[in-house]
């Protein structure tokens, strides 16, 4: 398989735009923790929530899928499809509740969630 001139033409067209917006948001992200981290709560909710399930998928995601269905055959697409699932569900519950909270991290959000659950009756 060779690679044509309009393939190369696309990848670098991709590389173009990926670089003018990471040079274009760079400068936003370094003024404080808030803009880093949440963009200063200035995306909506399901904006930021598919956001969160979106650095779920990473190199080692088809290799995973990959495993699924070696060890468990075709019927292991149900279980990566459950997943698939389970990141809608987070978009639009879990996401509207993080954005709700205030809060900048994982942990944050799960400190709140323990100290409702030590209240006591």
């Amino acid at each position: 398989m060779q690679i044509g001139i309009a393939d190369l033409l696309i990848i670098l067209i991709y590389f173009l735009f990926v670089l003018i917006i990471g040079l274009q948001f760079s400068g936003r992200a370094g003024k404080s923790i808030e803009e880093y981290f949440v963009s200063g709560r200035s995306l909506p909710w399901w904006l930021a929530g598919t956001s969160m399930v979106a650095t779920t998928f990473a190199a080692d995601t088809p290799l995973a899928v990959t495993g699924l269905i070696a060890d468990h055959g075709v019927a292991g697409n149900w279980l990566w499809w459950n997943m698939v699932m389970s990141g809608l569900l987070t978009v639009f519950f879990y996401s509207r509740l993080w954005h709700r909270s205030g809060v900048l991290t994982d942990v944050e959000f799960a400190e709140i969630r323990m100290e409702e659950n030590q209240r006591p009756f």
